[in-house]
């Protein structure tokens, strides 16, 4: 069994939607960022890198390849778990955070778990989303933007 952490932030802008898990959530503000700035699949990317020792969604999609820009994040989560797989380990589960102070994200967690889930192909029993505000602290506090924990499990499928 191998486990590894991932964090990811943008901060808001205007003009964009707010994706988050691959939902498109109704929001005024999207995220800024290279691609489509889902911070909780590249948390949950870099998480799952970290657990195969394979680096971080930086070092395979860097923000100064112009292949990437706008990217939609789900494709780059697929593309990792094709690369957790080839490197012979399966997705045991994932635990995310999500700390916002806006959107209430309550409504949306079980859709973000069901394409996530379609996303690793894995069960969406595999994955738990959790929403936290940063009780009016800093700059998450202050609504600037949005922060995303999130750990992984894998489990070594061939020797």
């Amino acid at each position: 069994m191998r486990a590894g952490i991932g964090y990811d932030s943008h901060r808001f802008t205007a003009g964009r939607p707010l994706v988050l898990g691959g939902v498109n959530v109704p929001f005024p503000s999207g995220l800024a960022g290279h691609s489509d700035a889902d911070a909780l699949l590249h948390a949950i990317g870099d998480a799952l890198l970290g657990a195969a020792a394979l680096g971080d969604i930086g070092t395979h999609f860097p923000d100064t390849d112009p292949r990437w820009k706008d990217a939609n994040s789900g494709d780059l989560l697929r593309a990792i778990a094709q690369k957790i797989s080839a490197s012979g380990y399966s997705i045991e589960n994932i635990d995310a955070t999500v700390i916002a102070e806006q959107p209430e994200l309550s409504p949306y967690i079980g859709q973000m778990r069901s394409a996530i889930a379609e996303l690793l192909q894995i069960s969406s029993s595999q994955i738990s989303i959790k929403g936290k505000t940063n009780e009016k602290m800093g700059w998450l506090g202050r609504g600037e933007g949005i922060a995303c924990l999130a750990v992984a499990l894998l489990d070594k499928t061939s020797p």
